[in-house]
Parts: structure tokens; C-alpha cells; sequence
């Protein structure tokens, strides 16, 4: 089974930047893909960005573009999110998540808080 932690969560001032990281551990020949998700206070968990495990392909959602950036290191088995410009929409959980196959999400960590003041 694998494990997934996050690290890097924390208050930030609105226009300033955060580095999120995600270890993997056991488990994690067969990835497909791994992601972000953020869930906030009252609203459903949404998608932040993806990345395909093998060939590097990044996906991200619509309001994070040009802001935000995922990147993975295979050998080190992690996947990071650098997030820039940050604004107070941005204040979640944010969630790492691994799958074994495209569009579904097999394992996902504790979840790491970011908050972003104005």
C-alpha cells in the first residue's frame, strides 16, 4: 500500500509563494499519474494540477495556470507544487494523490493546509 506525505503547507501573505511536496512511499512501480487537490471550507474537493507519471505530461486547472507549477522527481519518488502569486481563493487543504490509471485516484495523503491572507 502506499503511503503518501505532504510537507510545506502554511500562512502566507497574499502575493507571496509556497512549495508544497509529496514523498511516496511502497507501491509506486505502477504509477500512472500523481496530483494536487485543494478542498476548501464549504466546497467540493477540486482538481489543482496532474502530472503523468512516466512521460511528464502536466495538466492544470484553469485557475492556478501561469501561477502554479508541478513537477516530479522519479527517482526520488516525489511530486512538488510550487505555487506563486498566491491570492486568498487559493486558502485550502490541499491534497497529494497517486493513480494507476488515467482519471482515478487510488491513494491520497493527510493533506496540508495553506492559507493566504489579504
Amino acid at each position: 500500500q502506499v503511503q503518501l506525505v505532504e510537507s510545506g503547507g502554511g500562512l502566507v501573505q497574499a502575493g507571496g509563494s509556497l512549495r508544497l511536496s509529496c514523498a511516496a512511499s511502497g507501491g509506486t512501480f505502477s504509477t500512472y499519474n500523481m496530483g494536487w487537490f485543494r478542498q476548501a471550507p464549504g466546497k467540493e474537493r477540486e482538481i489543482v494540477a496532474t502530472v503523468r507519471w512516466s512521460v511528464g505530461t502536466r495538466y492544470y486547472a484553469d485557475s492556478v495556470k501561469g501561477r502554479f507549477t508541478i513537477s516530479r522527481d522519479i527517482a526520488k519518488n516525489t511530486v512538488d507544487l510550487q505555487m506563486n502569486s498566491l491570492k486568498p481563493e487559493d486558502t485550502a487543504i490541499y491534497y497529494c494523490a497517486l493513480g494507476y490509471r488515467a482519471g482515478h485516484y487510488d491513494s491520497w495523503g493527510q493533506g496540508t493546509q495553506v492559507t493566504v491572507s489579504s
